[in-house]
């Protein structure tokens, strides 16, 4: 592998590792590993000399290694002489795919949150918050996405309401209520999301936006949540200990209700509603 051009200021090892923000051990490591050798090496005192040169293929290194490359990978991708640009479009590719792992595991983490709060409040939240009424059918537009696992609902849906809301406002519909989300077992496993919102127009299908009816709901057992939706998990679960404990059991999935959607997520006031009937009584 290349060691740099010679000539120019040469740079004894330690001066060049500060230079280059790495440890001299590195450097000799890169040197062993055959990623970076020295521009001269003094036989007689067995210094090892580096040039200014240099630099641009230790930044290199550096950079495609904290990207998660191993060093064999980075060998391979610099002895392939890619030009800066192609090397740029790389970097740009892994720092994206870096990115979403980033956000889903900050998302996990956000969920075991969640899980943690609801074990800690297990038996606190009152439990006469929960209503029993009926529901009537609304016409909502909505636009469906599919989440891998019950985890993953916040990365899907609040791109498909940011598509919606900019589709309904280039088609001039101006929403008449709510934003309402309901959900499906997907065919294929994972959650089927219907981000959706009440609107005041003629039932249609466009390119996946679709204006629909969601029908009536004879029962259903409702309870307020007010704060971000990922501290919900709490006065969900209170809200399935209630039908378990009043003699109901659920028919599918509850709808979610957005009353107040401020900028501020934890001043959020969202409604569950849980289609129930009433158990039959068995002597």
């Amino acid at each position: 592998m290349s060691g740099g051009q010679l000539g120019g200021v040469m740079f004894i090892i330690g001066d060049f590792a500060r230079h280059g923000r790495v440890s001299v051990r590195m450097l000799r490591h890169y040197n062993a590993t055959g990623l970076l050798y020295p521009a001269r090496v003094d036989l007689a005192t067995g210094y090892r000399y580096y040039n200014a040169g240099q630099l641009a293929r230790l930044n290199r290194i550096i950079a495609l290694k904290d990207l998660g490359f191993t060093l064999q990978q980075v060998g391979e991708i610099l002895d392939e002489k890619v030009t800066t640009s192609e090397l740029r479009a790389m970097l740009r590719l892994r720092r994206a795919e870096l990115e979403a792992t980033m956000q889903a595991m900050s998302a996990r983490l956000v969920q075991v949150e969640a899980r943690l709060r609801s074990i800690e409040s297990e038996g606190q939240m009152p439990e006469n918050d929960v209503v029993v009424k009926s529901l009537p059918s609304v016409r909502v537009a909505e636009l469906t996405g599919v989440a891998p696992d019950f985890d993953s609902i916040g990365l899907v849906i609040q791109p498909l309401y940011d598509e919606l809301f900019r589709r309904l406002e280039a088609a001039g519909i101006t929403p008449s209520g709510p934003g309402i989300a309901h959900y499906e077992d997907a065919p294929d496993g994972g959650v089927l999301i219907h981000a959706g919102v009440e609107v005041c127009a003629s039932l249609a299908v466009d390119d996946g936006l679709r204006i629909v009816n969601l029908p009536p709901i004879e029962q259903a057992a409702t309870i307020v949540h007010r704060g971000s939706m990922d501290t919900s998990l709490p006065t969900f679960q209170t809200l399935g200990r209630w039908i378990d404990a009043n003699g109901y059991r659920s028919t599918g999935y509850p709808r979610e209700i957005n009353l107040e959607c401020p900028a501020n997520l934890d001043d959020w006031v969202t409604e569950f509603q849980e289609p129930v009937v009433k158990n039959q009584r068995t002597s």
